[in-house]
């Protein structure tokens, strides 16, 4: 009987483990993690209109590097908005050296795509050198 319960234990406290870890897994860091796609803001936007399905299939949730123009920066919400057809929010304050005008290559992660304001929408984003 004693034998039954240790077992029981050991198995409950594994499977214990398991699931907190499970539960409880580590945060993504998009800043190191490798590119999955290299595209210009232009060829995102057109495969969103085209078919957002497929387009969500290939970029959504996925670390993407885009290449485009600043056309906005609103440092207080810390997002700037490049070719007026992406919204990129940043993990930490917006570099200052980034200006309305300047050609940028942004990673991030592609959460959506907003159809009422038709723009990609990106977040934790970082610029690439």
């Amino acid at each position: 009987m004693r034998r039954k319960v240790l077992i029981f234990g050991i198995l409950f406290l594994v499977i214990a483990f398991l699931g907190y870890r499970y539960l409880y897994k580590d945060h993504r860091d998009i800043a190191s993690e490798k590119a999955a796609y290299t595209a210009t803001v232009n060829e995102i936007f057109s495969s969103y209109t085209q078919n957002d399905s497929l387009a969500n299939a290939t970029y959504l949730d996925k670390t993407v590097a885009v290449k485009g123009v600043v056309t906005d920066v609103d440092a207080n919400n810390k997002i700037i908005t490049v070719d007026g057809k992406l919204a990129a929010r940043f993990k930490g304050d917006i570099p200052n050296s980034i200006q309305s005008g300047d050609a940028v290559v942004l990673k991030g992660r592609v959460t959506g795509f907003n159809d009422l304001l038709e723009e990609i929408e990106m977040d934790q984003c970082s610029v690439e050198e």
